[in-house]
């Protein structure tokens, strides 16, 4: 295959969402910068990717969880010499509990890695893609962040920002060359679903493989959408859709029952 010589560089890499759209980029003839905490794990597909497609990669392993991460990986990319094209800011976590139960330092986590990380992330490379005149950026974002989410406040909160942020800079950006996409998988079988304990739930009993929203994601910034959907189950749709004609408590209800563990 030959190569694009254009780069993605994708975080939370080592699996799932991550994972398919590192694969995706590979076919694309794109070298890829994997950024994720699990060395082994994006080793092993780096592996994988350079013997099937050629690709180049570079594993960078970094907690998003700590402060200085971002700039410490923007500050490697540098160093290697690498014009980072396709930003996809894909790593994030959520948490099921009552906001009062859960423990501080996951919440502060979770805001740390969905919101600050991103937000350093794209601060860092977009200035360069627009003195270029070319880029794309992608932001995983959800369904989730279309409303409040009890049992899930904090990761419903985070989504509401990330997509929010996303929208507003593709305007921002409209005219400069750059484009910036909102994907909003739907529930997916997958590690972020585990760690997130919403595996037993109503919220979860459908989930698609991860392959089906990285292909809506990664086609919807290549078009250069605003927003993408990928996976959603028809309730998620309805949910999304209805959200903002649904008296909010009402919602707030359904939300809460169908993320209640199964008994």
């Amino acid at each position: 295959m030959s190569r694009t010589n254009k780069t993605a560089l994708i975080t939370g890499a080592s699996s799932g969402l991550g994972m398919e759209l590192a694969r995706l980029h590979a076919q694309n003839g794109d070298d890829l910068v994997l950024v994720a905490r699990s060395q082994g794990k994006m080793q092993s597909l780096k592996d994988e990717l350079a013997k099937q497609y050629g690709t180049t990669v570079t594993v960078i392993a970094k907690d998003l969880s700590l402060s200085t991460a971002p700039e410490e990986v923007y500050e490697e990319v540098k160093q290697k010499g690498i014009a980072v094209e396709y930003l996809i800011n894909n790593a994030g976590f959520g948490g099921r509990g009552t906001f009062a139960e859960r423990p501080m330092e996951q919440e502060m986590m979770m805001i740390q890695v969905d919101i600050v990380a991103l937000t350093k992330l794209t601060k860092l490379f977009l200035l360069e893609m627009i003195s270029r005149g070319h880029g794309r950026i992608l932001y995983v974002s959800s369904p989730a962040g279309e409303m409040p989410g009890p049992l899930q406040a904090v990761y419903y909160a985070s989504k509401a920002y990330v997509t929010s942020l996303s929208n507003a800079i593709w305007y921002e950006a409209k005219d400069t060359g750059v484009t910036v996409t909102t994907l909003l998988p739907g529930a997916m079988d997958s590690g972020f679903t585990r760690a997130s304990d919403m595996q037993n739930t109503k919220m979860f009993e459908r989930m698609v493989s991860p392959a089906i929203g990285a292909k809506a994601g990664f086609n919807g910034m290549m078009q250069g959408k605003m927003t993408v959907t990928g996976g959603l189950t028809l309730m998620q749709k309805a949910f999304t859709h209805l959200a903002h004609f649904f008296p909010k408590k009402l919602l707030m209800k359904q939300i809460y029952d169908m993320q209640q563990l199964k008994k």
